[in-house]
Order: structure tokens, then C-alpha cells, then sequence
């Protein structure tokens, strides 16, 4: 894959992280927390915040991806894959521009092989 479209695509990926990381911020509840709530509302409010919190862990887990294919990249092996070197086709590359592996090799890693 040319360099420049590599960049292209990692920068677009972390700005989608980074803004889904900030849409994921918690909010300022202080003005709420002087007013009666009803029960339910709490719970929800607990649930949102437990769910908001999984999406965010799953948000840094993929921008870390993005931080280690801009390490690839500077250190001219962002497209090799990690496992065995051999090239990950640039059509996977447009696709999951974060792809450590080739498809395969992919799936052998997700199933513990």
C-alpha cells in the first residue's frame, strides 16, 4: 500500500476514535444531582454509564491498534503481517486499516490456534 494512503486512512480511523471518545465523555451531572430522581431513572442512568464505558474501553483498545500501525508505518513494516511477514493485501488494508494479520491468519489467532 502507497505510504500516503496508509496515512490518510490511520489519520482518518483515529479522528473517528478520538470523536467517538469524546462523544463517549461523561457529562457534567451536578445541576441533576440537586433534583429528585425517581429510582428507575438512577438504574438507567447506571446502566448508560456502564454501557457508555464498555464502548469507550473498546474505542482505547482500537486506537492503541491505531498507535501500533503508525509505529509499523514509521518503522516501514505497516502493511507486513506481525505474525509472518508475508504482505496483507491492500484491499484488507482499505477495510481495517489497523490489520496486524492476513485473514488467515486472523482467524487462527481469534480462535487461540
Amino acid at each position: 500500500m502507497d505510504e500516503q494512503r496508509a496515512r490518510e486512512l490511520l489519520r482518518a480511523e483515529r479522528e473517528r476514535i478520538e470523536r467517538g471518545l469524546s462523544d463517549l465523555a461523561p457529562e457534567d451531572d451536578a445541576e441533576l444531582s440537586d433534583q429528585d430522581q425517581h429510582l428507575g431513572d438512577d438504574a438507567s442512568n447506571l446502566y448508560q454509564d456502564e454501557l457508555d464505558e464498555g464502548l469507550s474501553d473498546d474505542l482505547r483498545r482500537e486506537l492503541e491498534a491505531v498507535e501500533r500501525a503508525e509505529e509499523r508505518l514509521a518503522a516501514g513494516t505497516y502493511g507486513l503481517s506481525v505474525e509472518s511477514g508475508q504482505p496483507i493485501p491492500d484491499e484488507r488494508l482499505e477495510a481495517h486499516p489497523t490489520a496486524e494479520r492476513t485473514v488467515e491468519e486472523e482467524e487462527r489467532f481469534e480462535r487461540g490456534a
